[in-house]
């Protein structure tokens, strides 16, 4: 309902003329009238007095000390099986991130007393691995599985306040969007920061000059990481004075930083091997696995990428995801509830076909995936290269029922982009 635009009816309680409220509602004789001031203080008395009125849905005047009711918080165990379910591999950081993300929630729900003043800290995420890997789609996955809202940001786009780009505030205006502005269900979600690695500072030692979107943006993500009162933008974009800010407070925003930390081989190559000194009999300290030097990644090797400690000390939590290998990517093209397989023939299905990939065409396009390195997402390019004149053609095609897409079929099209 709309403002309502009278200016002669008067509030029969408080007297209060139409056009000083924001709706004014008429009683059964359309005679007599109340103002939104007026019902708000009338709930607020009967709540004071203890007073349930039945199906009501105005919630900010009840008793504060009355909990809602909570839903079961799932195990790590429960919540490793269900990122099973969409994600392949990787199960270091899914043990991780399901510890991580029932001990948060699980610290959120904690009922605290007198006699116990132990405070649980926040223990933010930080994950490392190359692009394609899965650090997204992990995050995603745990949201949509506490349902709790859930954003990601990019780094690259944030600069230090008063440069153009982003504020570093304006992360969580994407929070409060995917919660409906509710500021307190936002205040219990989570924020999944991308391409962090993208902000690290040019050389180990702090910068001379001004770095406005390296060094600078990692000062200024302290406090939200810490947690603390922010004022944020609803809109976003930059701030201003006579801009109206919502309060968010952060101390209960689970945040999870992503990166590919493109070239970390080489410090952990580095660190691994400064206690070697001329020649080593040992064949285990003669060659370390060099495709596996991420799962020996240490805050150490972040500091030296780029990262300042005192943001390293907010990221706890460091987990690893591994280049994927074929047989996992075979796996991942068919095998998880949102397989890439699958979307097709659901896609051709709502047409009435059945779509079949032959087991030497899902080989081919795994081999292609790993000739480009480009992890998971290149198994959905490839596909797609493929697929784009089958489902331009099929759809128009009547009598059809059934289309095979046969390992000549693909190599046919792959032709010029990818070969």
């Amino acid at each position: 309902m709309g403002k309502k635009t009278i200016t002669q009816e008067k509030c029969s309680f408080c007297g209060k003329p139409g056009s000083l409220s924001e709706i004014m509602i008429p009683a059964g004789d359309a005679k007599t009238y109340i103002c939104v001031d007026c019902v708000e203080n009338i709930h607020h008395t009967l709540n004071e007095l203890g007073i349930v009125i039945p199906n009501s849905e105005v919630k900010q005047y009840g008793n504060k000390n009355e909990e809602e009711p909570k839903e079961t918080l799932p195990t790590p165990k429960e919540i490793f099986d269900y990122l099973n379910q969409y994600v392949i591999g990787q199960e270091d950081a899914k043990k991780y991130l399901s510890v991580a993300v029932y001990n948060h929630y699980k610290r959120i729900n904690q009922k605290t007393s007198s006699k116990d003043d132990v405070e649980i800290e926040k223990s933010n995420i930080i994950m490392v691995g190359p692009t394609g890997t899965g650090k997204t789609l992990l995050a995603k996955t745990i949201a949509r599985l506490l349902k709790v809202p859930f954003a990601i940001v990019d780094a690259t786009v944030l600069t230090e306040a008063g440069y153009v780009g982003e504020d570093i505030e304006s992360l969580l205006t994407r929070l409060l969007q995917a919660s409906n502005y509710n500021v307190q269900e936002a205040e219990k979600g989570i924020v999944f920061i991308d391409e962090i690695d993208k902000i690290a500072r040019k050389g180990d030692n702090p910068s001379i000059t001004r770095d406005v979107s390296g060094e600078g943006v990692q000062q200024g993500l302290l406090k939200l990481l810490e947690g603390s009162i922010v004022n944020v933008p609803p809109q976003g974009g930059r701030k201003h004075p006579e801009q109206p800010m919502i309060a968010v407070d952060t101390k209960n925003i689970l945040f999870i930083c992503g990166g590919a930390f493109e070239g970390i081989e080489r410090k952990i190559a580095q660190r691994l091997n400064t206690h070697v000194v001329g020649y080593s009999t040992d064949p285990a300290k003669q060659r370390i696995e060099r495709d596996n030097l991420m799962k020996h990644v240490a805050p150490q090797d972040l500091r030296s990428f780029g990262l300042i400690p005192e943001i390293i000390g907010r990221l706890p939590i460091l987990t690893h995801l591994q280049p994927l290998e074929c047989s996992t990517l075979r796996r991942i093209l068919t095998e998880p509830k949102n397989a890439i397989i699958k979307q097709y023939q659901k896609m051709f299905e709502m047409d009435g076909v059945k779509l079949i990939f032959n087991e030497d065409t899902l080989d081919l396009i795994v081999d292609k995936a790993i000739e480009y390195k480009l992890g998971a997402r290149g198994l959905r390019s490839i596909v797609e290269t493929i697929m784009v004149d089958p489902m331009f053609e099929v759809p128009s095609m009547a009598n059809t029922k059934e289309f095979i897409v046969t390992k000549e079929f693909a190599l046919e099209k792959m032709k010029g982009s990818w070969q």
